[in-house]
C-alpha cells in the first residue's frame, strides 16, 4: 500500500525545514520531507555565509527580513534550539556618490516600512567600525545593527527537530523521480522508496527547483550559480564585533569566523551551471579584494583546500518564487532566494504554511512573489544581491 502524507516537501534544506516547522505550528502534523542526501545541509544551506540582513531594496525584501530577523534573534527561546545569532550588523562602505545616493534611497524605504536602526554613515564613522581600513576613497555608508550572521545548519536542524516532535517525518536518502498528477491536480510523488500519495507538493528544492518542476508539467525560471567563499587562517587583527563589511567598489565582502575571517566575491565572469569546483585562481582573486580594502590582509593566510563553493538558485529578478504554482493545483514553490534563502528561511516558512493553510498570509502581499509575474512581465529588481 503506497504511503501518503497531507503535505509533501521536497528538499530538506533550510526552506523546506522550515516550511514543515511552520506547517505543524498551524495544525498540519502529516507532513513528510523528502532529501535526497544522506544528511540535510548537503545543498546550498551547508554552504552558505550565514549572513542576515534587512539592507534591501524591495519593500517585499525588507518585510521579509523584518519578519525572519527577530525570529532568528529569538530562535531559541521560539523553537526550543540555537540559531547562532550574532546581531553585529551590515556595514555597506560606499566609495562613489552614486553609492550614497542609492543607499540613501534604500534608507529612507527601509525607515519607512519600519526599520528605525538603518543608520547613514560619513566617512569618519565608517573608519571607526574598522580602523584597519583603507579609507582613501571611503565617503561614507550605512550601518543596521540588527543586521548579523546565524548558523544555517542550526537553523535548518532546528525547524526540522521541532516539526519531527509535532509528527513531520524526514526521509533521507530517498530520491523524488517523479509528481504524479490527475484531473484535480497534484496527486503522487514517485520516489526510490516508493509512491506517495498526497494532494499537496511543496518544492524546496533549491538550485535544482527547476528539474522538480518540469516533473508535474510547471516551468519555473530557477538557475544554478556557483559561488566560492574562503575561510582564513586565525588573524588576530579584527575586531571582536566587526560586522559583515561590503566594500561597494568591488562587492568583496566579509566577517569574522571562527578566529578568523570568511570572505566571499561573486566574479561577474561567472555562468550559470551546476559547477561545485574550486577555481585555482579563486584565492589570488578574493585576496587581492581583500588587501585593496584592507592592507592589513597582506599577511592573511588562506588554504585552498578549505575554500569551498556552493549553489544560488537565481530567478531573473533576484527574486524568491513564492505560493501557488499556475495552472496546477497542490504544488507550491519556495525557490529562486538568489542567495537569500538562509536569512529569508523564517518568513518562507511562514508565508508559504499560511498559503496552504488559509490561503492567505500578512507577511507580504504574496502575489508579488508568484511565478505567475514572469509570464506577466511584472518582474521586481534588487540590487542589493551579494
Amino acid at each position: 500500500m503506497a504511503r501518503t502524507a497531507e503535505v509533501v516537501i521536497i528538499g530538506g534544506g533550510i526552506a523546506g525545514s522550515s516550511v514543515a516547522y511552520h506547517l505543524t505550528e498551524a495544525g498540519c502534523g502529516d507532513v513528510l520531507v523528502i532529501e535526497r542526501e544522506t544528511q540535510q545541509g548537503k545543498g546550498s544551506t551547508g554552504k552558505s555565509m550565514g549572513g542576515v540582513r534587512a539592507q534591501f531594496t524591495t519593500p517585499v525584501n525588507i518585510r521579509m527580513s523584518l519578519y525572519s530577523i527577530p525570529f532568528l534573534a529569538a530562535f531559541e527561546e521560539i523553537v526550543g534550539h540555537p540559531s547562532g545569532y550574532r546581531g553585529q550588523g551590515y556595514l555597506f562602505v560606499a566609495t562613489k556618490a552614486a553609492h550614497m545616493d542609492y543607499l540613501r534611497a534604500n534608507v529612507e524605504r527601509q525607515r519607512g516600512l519600519g526599520l528605525k536602526q538603518v543608520e547613514i554613515l560619513g566617512r569618519e564613522d565608517v573608519v571607526k567600525f574598522f580602523p584597519a581600513m583603507r579609507s582613501d576613497d571611503v565617503i561614507g555608508g550605512t550601518y543596521c545593527p540588527t543586521d548579523g550572521f546565524v548558523d544555517p545548519y542550526s537553523v535548518m536542524t532546528g525547524f526540522m527537530a521541532r516539526a519531527a516532535e509535532r509528527g513531520a517525518e524526514l526521509w533521507r536518502a530517498v530520491e523524488v523521480t517523479g509528481i504524479e498528477t490527475d484531473a484535480r491536480g497534484v496527486s503522487g510523488v514517485r520516489t526510490t522508496r516508493g509512491l506517495v500519495e498526497t494532494r499537496t507538493v511543496v518544492n524546496c528544492a533549491g538550485a535544482w527547483a527547476a528539474g522538480v518542476a518540469k516533473m508535474a508539467g510547471s516551468e519555473l525560471p530557477v538557475t544554478p550559480l556557483r559561488r566560492m567563499l574562503a575561510p582564513s587562517e586565525p588573524f588576530a587583527g579584527i575586531p571582536e564585533r566587526c560586522p559583515m563589511v561590503i566594500d561597494m567598489s568591488t562587492g568583496f565582502h566579509f566577517r569574522p569566523e571562527n578566529l578568523g575571517i570568511l570572505m566571499a566575491w561573486n566574479d561577474p565572469e561567472e555562468r550559470p551551471g551546476f559547477r561545485m569546483d574550486v577555481d585555482a585562481g579563486f584565492v589570488e582573486k578574493i585576496l587581492t579584494h581583500a588587501v585593496n580594502r584592507v592592507p592589513a590582509f597582506e599577511t592573511l593566510e588562506v588554504n585552498p583546500r578549505r575554500v569551498w563553493a556552493g549553489l544560488y538558485e537565481m530567478t531573473p529578478d533576484h527574486h524568491a518564487v513564492l505560493g501557488a504554482a499556475p495552472g496546477l493545483a497542490g504544488l507550491y514553490f519556495a525557490n529562486g532566494f538568489s542567495g537569500h534563502g538562509v536569512m529569508h528561511s523564517p518568513a518562507t516558512g511562514r508565508i508559504t504554511a499560511d498559503l496552504i493553510t488559509k490561503g492567505r498570509t500578512e507577511v507580504i502581499e504574496a502575489e508579488l512573489l508568484s511565478a505567475a509575474r514572469f509570464a506577466e512581465g511584472r518582474l521586481l529588481e534588487e540590487t542589493a544581491v551579494l
